[in-house]
């Protein structure tokens, strides 16, 4: 699995790791101080070793270059945010299809809706299913109520007496 990171940043760790490795620290103190494996730095060390700073030097991401440049992912994240009223839609709900079709229509790129799933999840959101509430719910009128009317109703104990666990059962 890839290390996260552009292919810079894990130049810069690599090349920072066969510095200190040059200032005579232990494969072990160089994994802990750059945040990686000790055979991660054994590994770099052997690659530089045979091949020189150039074995340890960025190369292109392996696969198929992203549909969304990042600026476009960060715009996305920006319009996911405002929610989904502000992009034109009756409700305040993303789904993939609308997150699919938002994406067509803001940035002209297509992607499958069984994609977007994936692609949210990169961009570090999570699936959720909202809460469902009445239009004419009154968040007052509730508040009062469990506040209020809800210790008057409610069965209480009287003072000093204590719950068993066989005040619960029957006889038969």
């Amino acid at each position: 699995m890839r290390p996260i990171g552009s292919g810079e940043e894990l130049e810069r760790r690599r090349i920072r790791a066969l510095e200190l490795l040059k200032n005579g620290l232990w494969p072990v103190e160089v994994a802990g101080r750059v945040g990686v494996d000790r055979r991660s730095v054994r590994r770099w060390k052997a690659a530089a070793r045979a091949g020189g700073k150039r074995a340890v030097r960025a190369r292109p991401t392996p696969g198929r270059p992203p549909k969304l440049a990042e600026k476009d992912r960060r715009r996305l994240v920006a319009a996911l945010i405002k929610g989904a009223r502000a992009a034109g839609y009756p409700t305040d709900l993303w789904t993939c299809p609308r997150v699919a079709q938002m994406i067509a229509r803001r940035f002209q790129v297509h992607y499958h809706v069984a994609h977007v799933g994936r692609l949210l999840y990169a961009l570090g959101f999570s699936p959720q299913k909202p809460a469902r509430r009445a239009i004419e719910r009154n968040e007052e009128a509730i508040y009062r109520w469990v506040q209020v009317e809800w210790p008057r109703v409610k069965k209480t104990l009287p003072v000093g007496a204590r719950r068993s666990s066989s005040a619960t059962k029957q006889a038969f």
